[in-house]
This record gives structure tokens, sequence and C-alpha cells, in this order.
């Protein structure tokens, strides 16, 4: 410990606030050591910031090795875009035993791929199995490692946290992505981003269109389709279509199980055959697929194939039109790169997400799940929430191993 810190330490002033004591403390620090104004809170274990499966999962996975954390969520609810942000018929695309956090399987009787409240009821029961309690309603607005006393300076509200570990789990997905397109505020008609689409009720007899072509603009599409809505898709790029199931298996487990075996490149053999042995030509229908197989595309953009849950037949019957890129908004609807123009009562945007980490992480964001200065992400790896899963256990290990070798008392050392 540097001798600055350590008479800085000496010198505080410390109370217990809100929760556990043995977790986190409040520090009047007296001399150089303060940067602001605002009231400084002593963390002993990691802050996670973000209450999403990523983050519960990786405060699942440190409480089972005697590590206490605090997670930091800027909603009022644990799962917040589940919550908050999502459509009501949507279901998990991956079978339930690809999605189940560490340390506790779903209930039995869920089905293989269960619904949007059923999952939301499964990560409830783990954060109160855990008995996880983050802090809510505290947005961070900065986080920054402080090289002068070795440890990470993390701003939220009216308080600045200090602790040695720093978790990301706020996901690839935290921010609506809304695109700029020219005419756009001229239009009459309602433009909502899916992130504000709940179900078809709001849209009876109306025409709509939906920017977007990816899961989430395909089943909103289909929603709309179900219920009597009239339906266009926007396609603008090239995709591949996959069956949700090849022969009775997941096609996300079969893939898993290809690659493991096979070369990449016959992996994404196999599946187009099968996709085009099920799916047909999908070409024929304004839906041209990559050049590069949806295994490769995957790894290397990051960009996820679509997993047909029945879209696809309404598109084959005529009953959601594909259409092509927007040029610009009219009062009354779109102009399209083809110069065609459509009447439109709505426009649902399925343009996606992004995360808003670069905004107030002042770090380089780690290449994958561990950084520089004790910097953790959990859930950016892109392979969904197994992927946060795997995230959690390894950020649990490795500090862990600096828990036990360095942490026996509520300040740790920096040596």
């Amino acid at each position: 410990m540097t001798i600055r810190l350590r008479r800085a330490l000496v010198q505080c002033k410390v109370t217990s606030v809100k929760q556990d004591s043995s977790l986190i403390r409040e520090i009047k620090f007296y001399g150089p050591l303060m940067k602001s104004n605002l009231k400084q809170v002593w963390v002993t274990g990691p802050i996670i910031v973000g209450a999403g499966p990523s983050g519960l999962a990786t405060a699942a996975c440190l409480k089972e090795k005697g590590i206490p954390s605090l997670i930091l969520e800027k909603e009022n609810c644990i799962a917040s875009s589940w919550k908050l942000r999502t459509y009501d018929r949507l279901k998990l695309h991956l079978p339930k035993q690809f999605c189940e956090l560490p340390l506790m399987p779903f209930p039995p009787a869920f089905p293989t791929y269960p619904t949007k409240q059923q999952f939301i009821s499964y990560l409830e029961a783990y954060a109160e199995h855990f008995s996880v309690k983050p802090l809510f309603g505290m947005k961070v607005r900065c986080a920054e490692y402080d090289p002068s006393i070795g440890f990470w300076r993390v701003e939220a509200n009216n308080l600045e946290f200090i602790c040695r570990w720093l978790i990301v789990a706020t996901g690839e997905n935290d921010e609506a992505i809304l695109p700029e397109i020219t005419g756009m505020s001229e239009f009459q008609g309602q433009v909502l981003h899916t992130s504000f689409y709940k179900n078809a009720d709001d849209f009876k007899r109306k025409k709509v269109l939906v920017v977007g072509c990816g899961n989430s603009g395909m089943e909103v599409c289909l929603d709309l389709c179900n219920n009597g809505v009239q339906a266009s898709m926007v396609v603008r790029d090239k995709l591949h279509i996959l069956p949700r199931e090849i022969l009775g298996i997941s096609t996300f487990g079969l893939s898993m199980w290809l690659i493991k075996w096979f070369p990449m490149k016959l992996a994404d053999e196999f599946l187009l055959l099968c996709s085009w042995l099920i799916l047909g030509d999908t070409k024929k229908y304004g839906l041209t697929r990559p050049n590069i197989g949806p295994l490769k595309l995957k790894i290397t953009t990051g960009k996820t194939p679509v997993l047909d849950v029945g879209t696809l037949s309404k598109i084959k019957n005529g009953q959601i039109k594909v259409v092509p890129g927007i040029d610009c908004f009219t009062h009354k609807g779109v102009e399209f790169v083809d110069g065609k123009q459509e009447d439109y009562d709505a426009v649902i945007l399925a343009t996606g997400y992004r995360s808003n980490v670069a905004s107030w992480l002042k770090e380089g964001f780690p290449h994958g799940w561990r950084g520089k200065n004790q910097l953790y992400a959990t859930g950016f790896t892109r392979r969904g929430l197994l992927g946060s899963s795997m995230d959690a256990n390894r950020t649990a290990e490795d500090i862990a191993r600096q828990w036990n070798s360095k942490t026996k008392q509520h300040l740790p050392l920096k040596l």
C-alpha cells in the first residue's frame, strides 16, 4: 500500500451505509485524496455495473466463492431490458439448457423455449436464492482507474464508490439504435422502436412497416400478422435464416457440436444444406444469403443468423411483404430506394441496440472478459446467455485467486 493511501485511510472517518457494513463503508477522506465533492464509499469486494442476467450470474459466482459484491443498476428492477423493453410474445430463441445461469438450472416444468415471463420469474428466483440485492436507481456517470491509489473510482448519483475490482455487466444491448432517415420528423404516422413495442393491440386495422429483419424484426412482423395487421418488412442487407430445429435437434446445439468436431466451413455447408431442404430457396422471397456461412459470419462480424419461428411461411404466402431499404419518409409513408412510394400508418424500428459503456468507462474496454487494472466484462462475447455464464465463472475464479491471496482484511493491499 502506498504511504499516501495508508495515511489517508488511517485518517478517514468510516461509517456503515445502507447495506452490510462488511461490504460497503462511507469514507470521508481528509487531504488531497478527494477528487470531488461527492460522498465517497469504500466497497470491499467488486462493483458490478448492471443487474441483468450477466450481473446476477457474476454476483452469484462470486458469492459461491465467499466474495461479496455490489451491483449498481440504473433502473428500479433487475433484468430491466427483459421487463421493460421486450414484446409480450418473446420466448428464448435457444433451448433452456443453453440459457440457464450458473449454479441454478431452470425449473423442470419449464418448456424447452421458456417465455419472457417465465425467464423473468427465473431471474427473480435466482436473485432471491443467492440474496443478490442491487442498489437500484444508480446510474453510473463515470468509472475511472486512479493509478495514484490503485483503485477504481465509480461515480453514480451523488456518490463516488472506491473499489479494487470493476465488472461491466450492462451487456451489448443497453441502448436502442435509432437510425437517421431523411424526413422522419415529417411523417404524420407513429414511429417507435421495438423497445416500446408490446403487442399488436395498438395497430389493429393499420398498415405497418417494420424496419429491420433480425430476430426481433421477424418476430414483430409475425406478431402483427397473426393479429390481422397488414405488415411489411424492410430488408436492406443479406441475411441467413435457419430453422430453429433440424430433425428435432436445436440448430444452435447442433452448430456447437459441428464446430467441435468439424472445420467451420464444413459445418456451415451442412447447416445451409439443411436450411435449403427445410426452408427452401429464401432468395425467391427477397431474402438473399451472404456469401459467408452463418457460423463464420457470426464469429467475424457478430451478426446473428435469424432462427425462423414461423415468419418465413407468412412471407412465402404473401401475408408479410418484403420491401427494400428506405430512401426517405414522406408525410404519409416512405419512399424506397427503388423509387416506389407506399403509405403506412405506423413504422416500427427493429434496428437493434448497442452498448453505451464508452460514454462512462474512461478506460480501454477489454477485448474479452478481462482487461487491465482488475477490469472485467461479462456478456460482451457475442455468445448470448451461455457466454455470460462462462464470463461470470471465469471472472469469479480470477478475482477469487486475488481475494484469497491478498484480501484478508476490509482494505486490500496495493503492494
